[in-house]
C-alpha cells in the first residue's frame, strides 16, 4: 500500500510538471530579460490578440508567444501578422520545447496541462520582513532576445546533421532561393541563397542562418506544405515537372496543348500546364491565342521575346499569370489564375510554382492524346471559355504610325478598344455629326498598306469594293465585297454621302470603299444612319472621300492622295484592301 501511495504521489507530481503537447506550436513574438518588462509587454499584446501566453525560457529570459495552434495555421498566421507589422519581423514558430513555467495570463489554470506560473520569479515582499515594502523592479525599454553573431551561427550550424542541412537547402529551393543539388554541402551557391533569403526577410545578409532564422525558414516551409498540400508532380505525358498545391486544385483532364487542374473546395485557383510540339511560330501563335481567353484579363503586362513570353492580366475580380518557353522543339509553360481576394495567399503559392517548374527533355503533349474537333485543334482552345467583345466592326489605317479611321457607332460605350484582337487603342477624335472617329494605338504600328484617298469623284455605276470584317471576329482577315456606285448624295440630297448598291453586314461598317485602282472612295457607314425607316436590302451609304479628307485635314492630319485611274489586278486590289483594313473590337 505504501508503494502504491508513493506511485500515486509521483503521478500527481508529474501531472503538474510543465508539459507542452507535441502537436501544438506557438508564434514566439518577443523575449524580455526580466519578468516586470515581460508582464508589461504581454499585457500590451493581449490588447491586440486573445491568445497571448508568456513562459520563462531556458535562457533565463521571458518569452511572449501567441498560441497554441496547429503547425499549418501557425505558418500562415506568422506571414500575415508580419505583413501587417503587428509582430516583430524576427518572430518565429516554436514547438514550445524551451518553455518553462507560464507567467501569462496571470492566474491561469495549470491543471489544463500548461506550464505553471513561476512563483519564484515573481516580485513579492521579503517573507522574513513583512514590514518592509516591496520594491518594484525598474521598468526598462523592451529588449529583443540577442541574436547569434555570424560566428555563433556558424558554430551552431556545424553541429547540424546531414539531414538537417539538406532540409534547409530543400526549404530554400522550395521558396526559389536555391537551385543547386540537395547535398548538405554549404558552398558558395548555398551561402548566396541564404543571403538572398535573409535580404527578402529584412535580415542582415550574412549568408549564415542563425538558429532562429533556420527555425523560421523550415517551420514556414512545413506549414506551407501542410496548409496548401504542396506535392511534386511529374507529368510524363506533357514532359513537365512542377510542385502544385493539391489541397487547392486537382487534376481534371488532358486537352492538348493543356493539362487542366481545376479548383478544389471552392479555392478559386486554376492551373493549366502548357505542352505542345513546335518552335517560335507555335510560341507566337499561343501568345496571341491566350490573350483571347476569358480567364486572362486584357489589362496588364505583355512581353514576347524570341523564345518565351509572359502575360500578366488583372481586373477587379481575378489575376492571371501565363508563361511559356520554346526549347528542344517544344513549347512548355503554365497559366495560373486566382481570385483577387486571395492575393496575399498567392504570395506564398506562386513563387513555389515558378521556382519548381521544369521541362523534362523534349517530350511534349501528344495533340492526338484526346480526340478534338478540327476547329479546336486549330484554335488550341479546347474546353476554355473565350473572352468575347460586345461587338466588332471595321476600320482602316490612314497613316504610317497606325492611326485608324472608323465610325462612332463602332466605339460607342466601350470599356476599352482593341485593334486586330491584341493592340489597345483610344479614341483621339470623334465627330457625332459626321459619325466618324479616329483611333490611336497604344503603341505605333507598321501597317502593310495605308489609305490613299481618291482625288476624283466616283462615277455613277462604277464598280467598287468594300473591305470589312463582315463576320466580326470569326475570321482572321477582312472580306472583300463587290458593289456599284448608285448616287453621289444621300436619299434626300445630303452632301458628303455616297449611295451604294451592295450587300453588307454590320461587321463591314467602318471599312474602306475602294475604286478598282485601290484608291479610297469613302468609308462604309452604319445601315440605319439615324433613319426612322428601314432601307431595302442592298442599299448602303458611305462617307465620301471629300468629306473624310476635309474633316481629317481640319483635325491636323496629313493624308495620302491618289490620282491613279489604272485598274489593279484582282489579287493586288484584295491585298491592298486587306492590308489597310483593321478589326475594331469594343469590350465591356
Amino acid at each position: 500500500m505504501r508503494i502504491l501511495a508513493v506511485l500515486c504521489g509521483l503521478i500527481a507530481c508529474f501531472a503538474t510538471f510543465p508539459a507542452i503537447a507535441q502537436d501544438k506550436t506557438w508564434l514566439q513574438i518577443e523575449a524580455q530579460p526580466n519578468l516586470s518588462t515581460a508582464m508589461d509587454r504581454a499585457r500590451a499584446y493581449a490588447a491586440l490578440f486573445p491568445d497571448v501566453e508568456g513562459y520563462k525560457l531556458g535562457t533565463g529570459w521571458y518569452g511572449i508567444a501567441l498560441g497554441p495552434m496547429t503547425a499549418d495555421v501557425a505558418g500562415g498566421r506568422l506571414l500575415d501578422l508580419r505583413r501587417q507589422n503587428l509582430i516583430p519581423n524576427d518572430s518565429y514558430i516554436s514547438d514550445g520545447a524551451s518553455y518553462g513555467n507560464r507567467f501569462w495570463p496571470v492566474g491561469s489554470d495549470i491543471s489544463s496541462g500548461a506550464p505553471a506560473p513561476d512563483v519564484t520569479a515573481t516580485a513579492l515582499p521579503d517573507a522574513a520582513d513583512p514590514a518592509e515594502p516591496a520594491v518594484a523592479e525598474p521598468v526598462t525599454e523592451p529588449v529583443a532576445e540577442p541574436e547569434e553573431t555570424p560566428k555563433q551561427a556558424k558554430a551552431a550550424e556545424a553541429v547540424l546533421s546531414l539531414t538537417d542541412k539538406q532540409a534547409l537547402q530543400e526549404a530554400l529551393k522550395w521558396y526559389g532561393f536555391y537551385d543547386g543539388t540537395i547535398d548538405g554541402n554549404y558552398g558558395p551557391g548555398t551561402r548566396a541563397s541564404m543571403a538572398a533569403w535573409q535580404t527578402a526577410h529584412s535580415y542582415d545578409p550574412t549568408g549564415i542562418l542563425t538558429t532562429r532564422q533556420r527555425d523560421a525558414l523550415t517551420s514556414g516551409y512545413a506549414a506551407d506544405k501542410a496548409e496548401f498540400g504542396f506535392e511534386p508532380v511529374s507529368e510524363a505525358e506533357s514532359g513537365i515537372e512542377i510542385i502544385l498545391p493539391l489541397s487547392l486544385i486537382s487534376f481534371d483532364r488532358y486537352e492538348p496543348p493543356f493539362v487542366h487542374y481545376v479548383d478544389k473546395a471552392g479555392s478559386g485557383l486554376k492551373v493549366l500546364l502548357i505542352s505542345e510540339p513546335g518552335g517560335q511560330a507555335s510560341l507566337s501563335a499561343l501568345y496571341d491565342i491566350l490573350q483571347s481567353l476569358e480567364m486572362l484579363p486584357p489589362d496588364g503586362e505583355r512581353a514576347l521575346s524570341e523564345d518565351s513570353f509572359i502575360i500578366h492580366g488583372r481586373n477587379d475580380k481575378v489575376e492571371t499569370l501565363a508563361y511559356a518557353k520554346s526549347e528542344n522543339g517544344a513549347v512548355k509553360g503554365y497559366v495560373v489564375s486566382w481570385n483577387l481576394s486571395d492575393a496575399d495567399r498567392m504570395t506564398r503559392i506562386l513563387p513555389v510554382l515558378q521556382a519548381s517548374f521544369r521541362s523534362l527533355g523534349d517530350k511534349a503533349l501528344d495533340p492526338g492524346l484526346v480526340p478534338l474537333a478540327d476547329a479546336a485543334k486549330r484554335g488550341l482552345l479546347a474546353g476554355l471559355e473565350m473572352r468575347k467583345p460586345k461587338h466588332s466592326r471595321s476600320g482602316f489605317f490612314v497613316n504610317a504610325s497606325g492611326t485608324v479611321l472608323t465610325t462612332t457607332e463602332a466605339v460607342a460605350q466601350c470599356g476599352h478598344i482593341t485593334l486586330d484582337r491584341s493592340t489597345n487603342a483610344t479614341v483621339s477624335y470623334s465627330d457625332a455629326t459626321s459619325g466618324i472617329a479616329l483611333l490611336t494605338p497604344a503603341k505605333p504600328l507598321s501597317p502593310r498598306a495605308v489609305a490613299a484617298f481618291s482625288a476624283t469623284a466616283a462615277r455613277l455605276g462604277a464598280k467598287i469594293s468594300v473591305a470589312g470584317f463582315a463576320y466580326e471576329d470569326k475570321l482572321p482577315a477582312a472580306v472583300v465585297t463587290l458593289g456599284t456606285i448608285e448616287d453621289q448624295t444621300g436619299l434626300n440630297g445630303e452632301p458628303g454621302l455616297t449611295r451604294l448598291s451592295i450587300r453588307t453586314l454590320p461587321g463591314d461598317t467602318g471599312g474602306p470603299v475602294l475604286a478598282d485602282s485601290g484608291a479610297v472612295l469613302g468609308m462604309l457607314m452604319p445601315a440605319s444612319m439615324g433613319a426612322a425607316r428601314q432601307l431595302p436590302e442592298g442599299v448602303a451609304f458611305a462617307a465620301s472621300a471629300d468629306a473624310l479628307t476635309a474633316l481629317l485635314t481640319a483635325h491636323g492630319m496629313t493624308l495620302s492622295a491618289s490620282t491613279s485611274t489604272t485598274a489593279a489586278t484582282p489579287d493586288a486590289l484584295a491585298a491592298t484592301a486587306r492590308g489597310m483594313t483593321v478589326l475594331v473590337s469594343c469590350w465591356e
